[in-house]
């Protein structure tokens, strides 16, 4: 699979999943413990800038607040983010040379890339958990989700951004592998 068709392909599935979001299952607790439901679509907002100016090549700091989710306006609001990142992301300039990631450090383009395509799959499974849904992904998509995803676990934990490895067995699905890479439990909840 093409790298700039990747972000587009797992904003797709998670925008899906943005628009059955009912309002009363905000408060919803999901498989990332920090956040609800609430949490995570502020997450996801908050860091959206920060993530097109990677594709961009532009640091772009994160918001200094959280985002506010009592308006309505959330679902449209993360739509119109995710189309602009896959526009971003999409242009073969995005995934060569070096980027910045929210801040003035420089990292390599395609690392930052396979964050953002993880990103997107693993907060979208977290979300669809939260609510009931099962989230699908081509496996050509997961399989190079898988691959970043290992080959950066140990940094990620290192960071923060994962929690301690899951035990899941070889053979289980490649979502699932995932999710234990990045400290999530494929049976949540």
């Amino acid at each position: 699979m093409s790298e700039t068709e990747r972000v587009a392909r797992a904003a797709t599935t998670l925008s899906k999943i943005i628009r059955t979001v009912q309002p009363s299952r905000l408060a919803d607790p999901t498989p990332c413990a920090e956040f609800d439901v609430r949490a995570l679509l502020a997450h996801l907002l908050f860091w959206g800038p920060s993530l097109i100016g990677a594709a961009r090549k532009e640091a772009v700091a994160p918001a200094e607040s959280t985002v506010d989710l009592t308006a309505d306006d959330w679902a449209p609001a993360l739509d119109s983010h995710l189309d602009e990142l896959a526009t971003a992301w999409g242009d073969p300039a995005a995934w060569q040379g070096v980027t910045y990631m929210g801040g003035p450090r420089e990292l390599p383009a395609p690392l930052v890339g396979g964050m953002v395509v993880g990103e997107l799959i693993v907060h979208g499974w977290d979300l669809a958990r939260a609510i009931g849904s099962t989230p699908q992904w081509d496996d050509d998509l997961l399989r190079d989700t898988y691959d970043d995803t290992a080959a950066t676990a140990d940094q990620g934990r290192e960071m923060g951004i994962y929690g301690p490895e899951v035990p899941v067995a070889a053979s289980a699905p490649l979502i699932d592998r995932i999710l234990g890479l990045t400290g999530r439990d494929p049976a949540w909840p």
